[in-house]
């Protein structure tokens, strides 16, 4: 039915048809006739009647049909070159192109590219100010009026201002420095935008509009500009107009007044004329007190002391700090502790307040107030004076510089320098090392007993290669042989090069013993000098015990006579001096800083270095020296002498200048002693093994406390044990080890026996008092350093 109604289609009108058969001969932009076989020789019509109006207009023909953009590039930045859409045209400064990093010809060929299109490059580009000129401000000094109104002392205030100004976008920013205790709102007067100009032009500030001396009008404001900064000359400078000298600031009479207040001092001195005549008109100086403050205010005398501590299981020695402040005589005392010394961080011993002489004294309030004869006072502290504070003894050993500078100057006393209080180092008690077990060489065994995991023993490369070859050769016969030995005969041979020995039987004819090797080459222990055999323990008419047999040295061969007559080589054998220089410039270049210098000797990173350590460390800056010349080096880095080298040592000798072989020669604070020294080769070997021994008692003790730290019913369980095994009050340390070992805690005895001796280092290891051996093992747990 809906179709049955529907209208059939109109016919095209008349005027379309007309503008369609017109646009058949219209030409196109570029002047060649439109499509149609009859279209030559048509000529152009003038449309401009044909109304504009749909389906009248005619197709247009453009050449280009790209779309225009409005963004490009400029140095390598994205920016927006036409202006009405976003904001307007962005300023492009001319800034000075970089150098061309193309080869130019000059040292190398030029290249390819720019050997065929050599072309002249612009010497400047065009690039966004905001680029260019980023981060580079223009700042002026000036100052304003104020009208004051409301007061009578002064018609205006001068209010001095700083004014900012980006070159980058040409905003001002304009602010007012404050000044503490002025009253008067300061910060930002101006915030940061572009200010118009005054006369209402529309135009905006520029750089040519701030000069020095002349005054400008901001939003009904005049400001005087006074003077610029140095990079603020220079760029106007750079440009051709550079400024003006400065003008001085306009002076504010409260201001001055003010400063003058400022600078004066808060008190006024007190002459002996101004107390008499106040004296003579019934007054006097009332409040002395306040004197004393006004004039030593904030000054402290500082003084360093220390305190025997007997009261604890373990002797302590600890350092404080007496504070006396001179403004109301108070005391206040401080105790310093170490790093890592495991104390709760309350420092403060006595709080500040004036101590009395002799006991705290808390009284009734109707007691006799103390005098101030009865406090102490700052000529009391003297430097290695002991004296009884709060019952305790403080042994003064130091003070501060400006306490001595006081005291010399003011009170006329000068001070001792300063005390050394540091304890000793406490000597760890020493275990004999076991013999060899018989498996291998002696270092084979000292390994295992050193370590758990042993390593092989290092070989002296250098003495391998100055002896490869070199055999000593002795004859010998057995001592009280039996009859059928008496006829045999044996060859020792010595070998240099790693110092161990040989015994060979020469074969005979029909003896009826097999000839042959008779001892394995190895190193082999002389139980007379308790040392392994050496060159000349071989002497002949002595006798030697090799392995349990006695043999007698008959006599030599001709190159071992000549060896062992010839005068040993003068000590030391190489040149010290150059060795020495030769390490320090080795070290200095290797490692940039001191620390790292000294921890590549200080392996076990103990604070000291010993001999074993000092020889290891030479040996990796290529110095394979006897043990004597190493030790002449030491010796040189050991200033005190002690066997061992400290930081501070290390420092001294490598932190001196550079020195020359004849300045060495010369020095006077650290010759290079070449002379041998017994004494301090024995001073070596005991530091080496007091440090060893320390370290074995360092991780026994801290082995044994975290047991006890670690599970606090621990200890009351061992206590049970040693109720149960005695009666007595004493025990031994095998008990001690029994009883660890019941409760679940097993440790050798050797280390028992230096946790012990840590502990009480005067007690008895057969007569232990459990008791205050327990309170000591929980008390100074945190007494023992990590490492050192």
């Amino acid at each position: 039915m809906l179709g049955a109604l529907a209208a059939p289609p109109c016919p095209p009108s008349f005027e379309r048809r007309a503008v369609s058969a017109m646009a058949k001969y219209v030409p196109t932009p570029t002047g060649a006739n439109t499509r149609g076989p009859g279209t030559a020789g048509t000529t152009p019509l003038d449309l401009t009647a044909v109304p504009c109006l749909p389906g009248f207009t005619l197709p247009q023909h453009k050449e280009k049909n790209n779309k225009m953009q409005r963004w490009g590039y400029a140095g390598g930045q994205r920016v927006e070159f036409d202006e009405g859409y976003t904001h307007d045209r962005p300023r492009f400064v001319q800034v000075p192109k970089p150098p061309n990093q193309w080869r130019n010809g000059e040292e190398l060929p030029l290249s390819t590219t720019r050997a065929i299109f050599n072309t002249a490059e612009k010497e400047y580009d065009n690039l966004p100010a905001w680029e260019a000129l980023d981060k580079q401000v223009l700042r002026f000094y000036g100052y304003y009026k104020e009208p004051v109104d409301e007061s009578g002392l002064e018609n205006w205030r001068v209010r001095r201002c700083v004014f900012f100004y980006y070159l980058e976008d040409d905003t001002v920013h304009i602010g007012e420095p404050k000044v503490d205790n002025s009253g008067i709102p300061q910060g930002v007067l101006v915030r940061r935008h572009r200010i118009p100009y005054s006369d209402k032009t529309g135009r905006y500030f520029t750089p040519k509009d701030l000069r020095i001396g002349r005054p400008i009008t901001v939003y009904g404001k005049t400001f005087m500009v006074t003077d610029c900064d140095h990079f603020t000359r220079a760029y106007y400078i750079h440009e051709g107009i550079p400024q003006p000298e400065s003008m001085p600031m306009q002076g504010d009479p409260v201001l001055e007044k003010r400063l003058f207040l400022d600078k004066r001092s808060p008190h006024m001195p007190i002459t002996y004329e101004k107390r008499y005549r106040e004296v003579q008109l019934g007054g006097g100086h009332i409040n002395a007190n306040m004197q004393q403050f006004l004039e030593l205010d904030g000054k402290v005398c500082r003084f360093y002391a220390m305190m025997d501590d007997v009261t604890t299981p373990i002797f302590e020695r600890r350092p404080f700090v007496i504070l006396y402040f001179l403004a109301d005589n108070s005391v206040e005392i401080r105790e310093m502790y170490p790093n890592n010394c495991g104390r709760d961080s309350f420092p403060i011993f006595f709080r500040r307040r004036k101590l009395p002489r002799d006991k705290m004294d808390f009284g009734s309030p109707m007691a006799t107030m103390p005098k101030a004869e009865d406090y102490v006072k700052v000529t009391d502290f003297l430097v290695g004076k002991t004296m009884k504070l709060l019952k305790f003894e403080f042994h003064i050993f130091d003070a501060d510089e400006f306490t001595r500078r006081y005291f010399r100057e003011e009170l006329g006393v000068e001070l001792q320098p300063r005390i050394q209080m540091d304890l000793p180092q406490q000597p760890w008690p020493r275990r004999p090392t076991p013999p060899p077990t018989g498996y291998g060489t002696q270092e084979d065994s000292l390994a295992c007993v050193k370590s758990l995991l042993p390593k092989p023993p290092r070989k002296d490369l250098q003495k391998m290669m100055d002896n490869d070859g070199v055999i000593l050769r002795f004859t010998a016969k057995l001592r009280d042989p039996k009859p059928e030995d008496r006829e045999r005969e044996f060859v020792i041979a010595f070998y240099l090069s790693d110092d161990t020995l040989m015994i060979h039987e020469p074969p005979k004819r029909n003896s009826g013993i097999v000839q042959g090797r008779f001892l394995q080459r190895g190193k082999y222990f002389n139980e007379a000098t308790g040392k392994n055999f050496g060159p000349r323990d071989f002497q002949e008419g002595d006798g030697v015990k090799v392995s349990g047999y006695w043999f007698d040295v008959k006599g030599m061969d001709t190159y071992t006579r000549k060896w062992l007559d010839e005068e040993p080589p003068p000590y030391p054998n190489t040149d010290v001096t150059s060795v020495v220089e030769k390490l320090r410039e080795g070290v200095k270049n290797q490692r940039p800083l001191v620390r790292d210098m000294f921890r590549l000797f200080d392996q076990d990173k103990n604070g000291v270095v010993t001999f074993e350590e000092f020889k290891k460390g030479m040996q990796k800056f290529a110095f394979n020296l006897p043990d004597e010349e190493i030790q002449a080096v030491m010796r040189h880095f050991d200033l005190n002498q002690d066997g061992k080298v400290t930081y501070t040592e290390f420092c001294d000798v490598l932190l001196d200048k550079d020195w020359s072989s004849e300045m060495l020669h010369t020095h006077t604070k650290f010759p290079v002693r070449t002379t041998p020294d017994e004494q301090y080769a024995d001073k070596v070997q005991q530091s080496t093994a007091d440090l060893k021994e320390a370290q074995k008692t360092r991780s026994a003790v801290r082995q044994i406390q975290s047991v006890f730290y670690a599970h606090n019913k621990t200890l009351t369980k061992l206590l049970k044990e040693f109720v149960m095994m005695t009666t007595k009050k004493h025990v031994t340390s095998q008990q001690v080890q029994q009883a660890m070992k019941n409760i679940g805690y097993e440790f050798p005895l050797d280390d028992v026996e230096r946790c012990i001796t840590f502990v009480q280092p005067q007690a008895d290891l057969t007569q232990i008092d459990y008791v205050t051996f327990l309170q000591g093992l929980s008390v100074s747990f945190h007494d023992l350093p990590a490492n050192r």
